[in-house]
């Protein structure tokens, strides 16, 4: 069993922590001061500390200093309960694993601290990156984690865009956590989901007898974000008749419930997200382009899980832990020919379809090692440009032929017809080609054709209705990854 020392004073805190942490297959041992954590750790017996940064006798750091992984000892993971973020960042600073802010959620613990034992080196797993909540090395998540500490210092409204899937809320989640106002609420609420006729409602609040069913006043998402972090998903989504509302909110810093006839003054960051291109929706009129412009200040676009390279078998392998405990069962770890084929999948659903991939494995097979039969995975002829290296680097022989042509060759062989002053090419025949493709190949198509098309980056861009900065960020990646594959 896991062994986790619980570095707190508060003993009716560390028994909670034990509690949650027991239901994971965790062994808890507690200390409620420096001196005790330090007797207790000479031991050399934990896979994983949990540590309270404020003590009665002393400065958590110190003894994280002493005994942290740089110095050979277990992962450390940093409690803070101040508004500010400043200890955790030293504690992390100093080789803490992690970091966790009071009040902490269940999910939050057992997902940081399962990560943690398998990072200790008497564990049999590697360690996946998991700060913030979010894991993955590769370099576009290393990106990520500097982005959402940059943006996270300010008070400004913050922009998450990605396909379906990437994780946006748990990015919103970890902008919130890094923030000044990490001890306050984190509200999140889909745009897409709820009716128009109740999303007044459900954002503004409303107060009782204001229309038919409202039998009690309801505090909307905004009022209940008040002094902390307002998570709006799927924005460009929102009904247009509401965005008026929520533009007049962000310029008057006020709210009016449904049925109220004053005014309310609330102190809310706005963190959104959306897998639409926002100026395509506001050049269809579905958005409205002062909201856009007033919401769209701090950007940040997680990027999809087929251009992460290995950062698939980290996740799978957290994921195999956390749903291995949750059903009470033992793994290994996945087989040389699994992993090729996670790492050869496509991934249009992303990490949920990643999540879905390992829960339906971890469910139907016993224990042991994961192999590729019992991945519901379909057959995918060549692994993604990004991947190649990681590929490679499961077996000193190179990848076998999988009776598919060579990305390159289908790229050039899907590009030829567009090449062609061929008038009978339909819209249909396009697509059949490059339904072949997957997006990432099919962007780039694209994107080159049009600057070759206009002469120029900016004027491509006008033609696609995107900003220039897509098109270089994009091509930058694109030109980054082939160096990753090369040098793989």
């Amino acid at each position: 069993m896991t062994s986790v020392l619980i570095i707190e004073d508060a003993k009716s805190l560390a028994a909670s922590y034990a509690d949650v942490l027991r239901k994971i297959g965790c062994k808890s041992d507690f200390a409620g001061d420096l001196n005790i954590a330090r007797s207790k750790l000479k031991s050399g017996r934990y896979e994983a500390v949990l540590l309270d940064l404020s003590l009665p006798d002393g400065d958590g750091l110190s003894i994280l200093r002493e005994n942290g992984a740089d110095t050979g000892g277990p992962p450390f993971i940093a409690v803070t309960s101040d508004g500010s973020i400043s200890s955790a960042v030293d504690a992390t600073r100093l080789g803490a694993f992690d970091f966790l802010v009071k009040p902490v959620s269940k999910e939050r613990l057992t997902q940081v601290v399962a990560s943690a034992c398998r990072a200790c080196p008497k564990g049999v797993a590697a360690a996946p990156k998991a700060r913030y909540g979010i894991t993955g090395s590769s370099p576009q998540m290393e990106a990520l984690r500097r982005r959402i500490e940059r943006v996270a210092r300010s008070g400004a409204t913050v922009f998450i865009t990605g396909e379906s899937g990437v994780g946006k809320e748990l990015c919103a989640q970890a902008v919130h956590a890094a923030s000044a106002r990490s001890t306050g609420p984190f509200i999140a609420l889909n745009c897409g989901a709820i009716p128009a006729d109740l999303l007044e409602s459900e954002v503004f609040g409303h107060l009782k007898g204001s229309f038919t069913g409202a039998i009690s006043d309801k505090t909307g998402a905004v009022g209940a974000a008040d002094g902390g972090t307002l998570f709006l998903d799927e924005l460009c989504e929102m009904d247009v008749r509401l965005q008026t509302k929520l533009l007049r909110f962000l310029e008057t810093a006020t709210i009016t419930p449904v049925g109220a006839t004053r005014p309310q003054s609330i102190d809310v960051r706005i963190i959104c997200a959306t897998n639409r291109d926002p100026q395509a929706e506001v050049a269809a009129g579905r958005f409205r382009e002062d909201l856009y412009y007033r919401l769209f200040v701090l950007p940040v676009e997680v990027p999809p899980l087929r251009s992460r390279g290995a950062d698939v078998l980290e996740i799978a392998e957290s994921l195999l832990h956390q749903f291995a405990a949750e059903e009470g069962k033992t793994f290994t770890g996945f087989s040389i020919d699994a992993k090729r084929s996670l790492l050869a999948a496509q991934w249009p659903g992303n990490v949920r379809e990643l999540r879905n991939v390992i829960r339906q494995a971890v469910v139907m097979e016993d224990g042991g090692d994961i192999g590729r039969e019992a991945l519901m995975l379909p057959d995918s002829p060549t692994p993604p440009r990004s991947h190649l290296g990681a590929v490679a680097a499961l077996s000193p022989r190179s990848i076998p032929d999988q009776h598919a042509p060579d990305r390159e060759t289908a790229v050039d062989s899907a590009a030829a017809p567009a090449n062609r002053a061929d008038a009978s090419l339909t819209n249909e025949a396009a697509a059949e080609i490059l339904c072949r493709l997957p997006m990432v190949d099919i962007e780039r198509l694209i994107i080159d054709a049009a600057i070759a098309k206009f002469g120029s980056a900016p004027k491509a861009a006008k033609s696609l209705r995107v900003s220039p900065s897509t098109i270089y960020r994009k091509r930058e990646s694109w030109e980054g990854r082939q160096l990753n594959a090369q040098a793989g």
